[in-house]
C-alpha cells in the first residue's frame, strides 16, 4: 500500500518495494545511441510508477547467468544468497508502464562501457532481467503556471515522458544536451512547449558550457513554476545555481540530480545546498 507524505512543492508516495524478473518482448532502436527495451512477465503484476523521474534498480545476469540473482530484503538492507555472484546495478527512469499491455519501456543511453550498455545492446526476446522498485514517487501538481526541464540524454527518457502526461495546456520549455543532431528524438509538439536542442557534436559529455548558457539566458514566465534538472552530477549543481540565484527561483521551486559523475561508477544523487 502506498503511502503519502509532504514534499518540495508536491507530496512523495512510498510504494511497497518489490524486487522482479522480467523478460525482454522487444528491442527498438529509438536513435544511434538509444535504445528501449520492452520488459514483460507474470512478476509485473502490481507495478507502480507515479512520476516522470522515478527510478528502478535493474539487476543485470553475471556472465554464464540466464537471470541475475535478486537479494532479499533484510532488517539492514538487501541480503544476497552466500557464495552467489553480486549482479551490477543501476538505476534507470521507467519510460513508461502499460499496465493494460503488461508491458514495461526502459530507454538505455548507450555509452562506450559499462554493464548497462553492454546488457542493452546485446539484449534479444526472451532474455531475462531484474527490476527493484520503484520505492516511491515525488508527484508535482499538473496545474502550475509553467515547467521547465533540463537535462542531457540520460534525463531525455524522463523528459520524454513528461511531456507526454503534463496536461495539454502546460506551458513547458525542455532543454535538451545531446551528442548530435542524430540524437534529437521526435518529443510531442503543440502550443505551449517550447523544445531547445543543444548538440556536443563531437565534444566531450559533462561540460556545463552549453546547458548553463542555455539556461542563463531563458526568460522564465512569470506565474508559479517548477523547474526539473537531471544530468552530470557538477552541471546539475551549476545550473541549480543559475535558476536560484540568476532567475531567482525560490528552492521548493527546483529540483536538480545528477544522474551520472564524471569518473564515478553508477552515481545518482540529488543536489542540494
Amino acid at each position: 500500500m502506498a503511502e503519502m507524505m509532504e514534499g518540495r512543492l508536491g507530496r512523495r508516495v512510498r510504494h511497497e518495494l518489490r524486487r522482479r524478473i522480467l523478460e525482454v518482448r522487444r528491442v527498438t532502436r529509438i536513435t544511434p545511441r538509444m535504445l528501449r527495451v520492452t520488459l514483460a512477465g507474470p512478476d509485473l503484476e502490481g507495478f507502480t510508477s507515479a512520476s516522470f523521474d522515478d527510478h528502478v534498480k535493474l539487476f543485470f545476469p553475471s556472465p554464464g547467468e540466464a537471470e541475475p540473482t535478486l537479494p532479499e530484503l533484510g532488517p539492514n538492507g538487501p541480503v544476497f544468497p552466500e557464495g552467489a555472484p553480486r549482479p551490477a546495478a543501476r538505476d534507470y527512469t521507467p519510460r513508461r508502464h502499460d499496465a493494460a499491455r503488461g508491458e514495461l519501456e526502459i530507454d538505455f543511453a548507450l555509452h562506450e562501457a559499462g554493464p548497462a550498455t553492454e546488457w542493452a545492446e546485446q539484449a534479444t526476446p526472451g532474455q531475462k532481467l531484474g527490476v527493484g522498485g520503484p520505492r516511491g514517487s515525488f508527484i508535482l501538481p499538473d496545474d502550475l503556471d509553467w515547467y521547465l526541464l533540463v537535462a542531457d540524454e540520460t534525463g531525455l527518457p524522463a523528459i520524454s515522458r513528461r511531456l507526454e502526461e503534463l496536461p495539454g495546456t502546460a506551458r513547458i520549455t525542455a532543454v535538451i544536451e545531446v551528442a548530435d543532431a542524430g540524437e534529437r528524438q521526435e518529443l510531442p509538439s503543440r502550443p505551449g512547449i517550447e523544445l531547445v536542442w543543444l548538440d556536443r557534436n563531437g565534444a566531450a559529455p559533462g561540460s556545463p558550457d552549453r546547458l548553463v548558457a542555455a539556461v542563463e539566458a531563458l526568460t522564465l514566465p512569470s506565474g508559479g513554476g517548477d523547474a526539473w534538472v537531471a544530468c552530470e552530477s557538477d552541471v546539475a549543481r551549476r545550473l541549480r545555481r543559475v535558476l536560484l540565484d540568476r532567475h531567482g527561483l525560490p528552492k521548493e521551486r527546483v529540483k536538480a540530480a545528477g544522474y551520472w559523475r564524471r569518473g564515478a561508477i553508477a552515481s545518482h544523487n540529488t543536489v542540494e545546498d
